[in-house]
């Protein structure tokens, strides 16, 4: 009889207490927060590929062109997919700049909008070369390579001493993803779940990194700002900011190294287990694997392509920027805090949203909190780097209406990460945030007319940077 009943019931287990926790409560688990933990778990990786991971791994080689074609215009989601009708306008914005040059709205206008299937193709190739990659690199890869359209607005605009719209772009660049980019990930996400969370080990290291960029960006403007106009004179307060700005650009340089090292190296372990976690709550999980991938030799070839047409349509687009503002068709601020800005980080914002969508909230906040680091980190600071070497007096001189604007956004998205849950109302309020800032960036005045009939102590104040282009 004790046979038949051992047969008929399971043995007792010192874990019965574990199997007994609610559906919902499990599924709340934390992933793995040390290395060796996740080692341990992995132990028994597919060793076919030692660094290309299964999930990119496309079964080809070499460069097929009607597989590339039709992968790369199917790309990841449907956003992606609208994007890729606009090709059609690259061609025509190329033929209006020489058939009709002195059109320049038109030509400005379409070479906006051709810039968005450009910068989608960089966003898909990123990601196709970052699935073949472990997922900390992945990440860092794909961030990196959505940020080529930025650098290559940057040095653009900076070869035209166009100083005022970098540095316009430089924090409407920051405002866009963290407001626009990340209120669109917790609204929509938020559509589908009535709660959706993400591990404190990326909100706390990029929110707080943050925070910090933030206010060493805002010292060499303090600076300006406060010091009394008798303390220098007003000729050597621009070189005193200059020579501020570049001290800092390579303290935010060293800042950035540290902290992909911190990523990728030393605690590489933990952000792989938070990968690996978001992973398997995918919603559209068995379709993006069945889907047909690239191999290696495409997404490089799809890059060096789209960077080309994006290099090729950003002179075009800048050297219209000029004749538009002098029309009064938009102020400088609104180019550069907003105009500038959407297309720079578009192929991040469809990339953040779609995991948004798919239930990957860590891979979401991953991405918009890694592509507002660059921009404040490296390719801010990267822009004065490369103008202190071609001896353009490019500062971090900014107007104090944007720095505020950038202070008070920051301590506002860090407030909404303090829980590490989001819902579609925060989604909702950092939307309006953002259309609010919008809104007055496009009635503020450009910088000759808010400062006209001359106050030179103004035009110190901000680098002496205040004559336009």
């Amino acid at each position: 009889m004790s046979g038949g009943n051992s047969s008929s019931s399971p043995p007792p287990s010192r874990h019965r207490h574990s199997y007994q926790i609610a559906d919902q409560e499990i599924q709340e688990l934390p992933p793995p927060t040390t290395y060796n933990e996740f080692k341990r778990n992995h132990q028994q990786a597919d060793p076919r590929a030692p660094w290309i991971r299964p999930a990119g791994e496309s079964g080809r080689s070499g460069f097929h062109p009607i597989h590339f074609a039709h992968i790369s215009f199917k790309s990841t989601s449907r956003a992606s997919l609208v994007c890729n009708f606009l090709w059609p306008v690259v061609p025509a914005a190329i033929a209006v700049r020489y058939a009709l040059p002195d059109h320049h709205v038109l030509i400005f206008t379409l070479s906006y909008i051709s810039m968005v299937p450009c910068a989608n193709m960089i966003g898909f190739a990123g990601q196709e070369l970052a699935r073949k990659l472990p997922h900390v690199w992945g990440v860092l890869v794909e961030i990196t390579i959505g940020s080529i359209v930025e650098v290559v607005l940057f040095m653009v605009l900076l070869s035209k001493d166009m100083f005022y719209v970098i540095k316009a772009a430089i924090l409407g660049s920051i405002l866009a993803t963290m407001l626009l980019c990340l209120g669109a990930c917790f609204f929509i996400g938020g559509l589908l779940s009535e709660e959706q969370t993400f591990s404190d080990a990326i909100s706390e290291a990029g929110s707080g990194l943050l925070l910090t960029a933030g206010v060493v960006l805002a010292v060499p403007t303090v600076f300006a700002q406060g010091l009394p106009a008798t303390e220098l004179a007003a000729e050597n307060l621009p070189h005193k900011v200059l020579q501020i700005s570049r001290v800092i650009s390579v303290l935010l340089l060293v800042a950035y190294c540290v902290y992909a090292f911190f990523q990728a190296r030393t605690h590489h372990g933990i952000y792989d287990a938070v990968f690996e976690h978001d992973e398997q709550r995918d919603r559209d999980k068995e379709k993006v694997e069945a889907k047909p991938k690239l191999t290696l030799t495409e997404s490089i070839v799809a890059l060096i392509v789209s960077t080309g047409l994006v290099t090729h349509n950003a002179i075009i687009l800048v050297l219209q920027i000029e004749p538009v503002i002098e029309r009064g068709d938009v102020s400088d601020a609104f180019m550069g805090l907003i105009l500038v800005p959407l297309v720079e980080k578009f192929a991040e914002h469809l990339t953040a949203i779609d995991e948004a969508w798919d239930n990957q909230m860590n891979f979401a906040l991953s991405h918009v909190l890694g592509a507002t680091l660059q921009t404040a980190l490296l390719t801010g600071p990267l822009a004065v780097i490369v103008g202190w070497g071609l001896d353009k007096e490019m500062d971090l001189g900014f107007d104090a209406f944007n720095l505020v604007m950038l202070v008070l956004a920051i301590l506002t998205v860090g407030r909404f990460l303090q829980d590490q849950k989001s819902n579609y109302l925060e989604g909702f309020l950092l939307l309006t945030l953002y259309f609010a800032i919008a809104v007055a960036a496009w009635y503020y005045p450009n910088p000759e007319i808010a400062h006209k009939g001359g106050a030179e102590g103004g035009e110190a104040a901000h680098g002496g940077e205040r004559l336009r282009f």
